[in-house]
């Protein structure tokens, strides 16, 4: 007996490409997904390096505005000392006002504040030798040692801050032979790490981090007191001077400075009427008694250097910007433009604290 199915054909057997096809397009979808993945990502790299530029450059070009409406501010005062019957710069002038922060038309703000650096006292004045009176100092230096103790934040006796004054002052000189009690390259090689000191004026406050004697405390309270600038010293401003500088105004060969009682009558007589001219400055009652040569050769009426703080934000992005400005008459001069993060400065106040 025949079965009905014994002559049916048999099927083929499955092709073995069918299998390889379907791995190839396996294959083909995973690279092109890997591709896709891949100009993904390069493209909002590319999108976020083009607007972090973007940004940057227009953040750069406010900056750049800021400095000239400085420049201005600067200009428009020198002005008004022409017409003025005693030249001279205070805080109650145009360029001293506190700043508010500028709206800008793509968003963001903008602000800039204008200090006077020579209000402060400036660092390469001590290098200079005494040439008189019956101790070794210098009137600078003599004024550096009270001005040490009169730091609001922290205390400094009389010697460290006389050391403080010589390691600065032979930090400063050309030569390599250590003051009484200075320090010069025999000193800073023995250090872990070793360096040499500069030996040459100095070109930023942050030096005096590297300088013997200067503690993390004393920096952080004397850094905006003092300047570098201009490199050729110049006399301290008595109209713009904080309290600490006013307070290590003294007598010739008188190492103490003056009360924080006197520093306060001081700020506030200037506050109230002001100070006429140096003359009258020198006669007041806090110098009662006191021979003032020596100071009086540091001190004056005007300012010619001043430092820009500037910032803007714009999309969440901060950059700011610090400039040493020189006013020659009209014409004002950039000498410095410092960028904050490779510098250290004083920090801006946060925006939302300014009215």
């Amino acid at each position: 007996m025949n079965c009905p199915c014994a002559n049916r054909p048999l099927s083929p057997p499955p092709r073995p490409q069918q299998g390889v096809a379907l791995v190839v397009a396996l294959l083909v979808f995973t690279i092109c997904a890997s591709v896709l993945v891949a100009l993904q990502r390069d493209f909002d790299l590319s999108y976020r390096r083009g607007l972090n530029s973007f940004v940057a450059e227009q953040s750069w070009a406010y900056l750049r505005g800021a400095e000239e409406l400085a420049a201005l501010a600067l200009t428009l005062d020198y002005e008004a000392d022409l017409a003025a019957e005693i030249p001279r710069d205070d805080l109650r002038e145009i360029w001293a006002q506190q700043a508010t922060p500028y709206a800008l038309d793509e968003g963001g703000w903008m602000y800039g504040s204008l200090a006077d650096l020579q209000g402060r006292f400036n660092l390469n004045s001590l290098g200079a030798q005494p040439t008189t009176g019956t101790i070794p100092y210098s009137p600078a230096q003599q004024t550096f040692i009270r001005l040490l103790q009169a730091l609001d934040s922290t205390e400094v006796d009389e010697f460290t801050a006389a050391a403080i004054t010589d390691a600065v002052a032979d930090w400063i000189d050309s030569d390599d032979e250590p003051r009484l009690n200075g320090a010069e390259s025999a000193f800073y090689v023995s250090l872990q790490p070793s360096y040499r000191p500069g030996n040459r004026p100095m070109v930023s406050v942050s030096e005096l981090q590297a300088v013997s004697g200067v503690t993390p405390a004393i920096y952080q309270a004397l850094k905006s007191l003092v300047t570098v600038w201009p490199q050729v010293p110049a006399g301290i401003n008595i109209h713009t001077a904080p309290q600490p500088v006013l307070r290590a105004l003294n007598g010739n060969d008188i190492l103490q400075p003056l009360s924080v009682a006197d520093g306060q009558s001081l700020i506030q007589q200037r506050e109230e009427t002001g100070f006429a001219n140096l003359e009258e400055f020198l006669q007041l009652e806090v110098f009662a008694g006191a021979q003032l040569s020596g100071v009086a050769s540091l001190l004056t009426e005007s300012s010619s250097y001043f430092l820009l703080a500037s910032r803007v934000e714009i999309a969440d992005r901060e950059q700011r910007l610090y400039s040493v400005l020189r006013r020659e008459a009209r014409e004002i001069d950039v000498l410095q433009r410092i960028n904050a993060s490779l510098y250290d400065m004083p920090s801006l106040p946060p925006l939302e604290s300014l009215p």
